[in-house]
């Protein structure tokens, strides 16, 4: 699979996320890719875990990151 396709996958699968409701909780780097946990907001208990390869993807991540703390701030 191309970069650019599977960029597009972590991608939608990030929105997906978010669009339920989910908020990024944890970001842990590796060589391997990042490994995100997303956690339902007011639900402790409802965890989701996703590992993103792409470079573009992991900026997209940092993107959201700073929106999110811009919301809170």
């Amino acid at each position: 699979m191309s970069s650019s396709k599977e960029f597009e996958l972590e991608k939608v699968k990030i929105e997906d996320y978010l669009s339920r409701g989910y908020a990024i909780s944890k970001v842990t780097e590796s060589l391997d890719g990042a490994y995100v946990e997303f956690e339902q907001q007011g639900k402790c208990e409802d965890k989701q875990s996703l590992v993103l390869n792409t470079a573009d993807a992991r900026k997209y991540l940092s993107s959201i990151i700073f929106e999110q703390q811009q919301i809170k701030t």
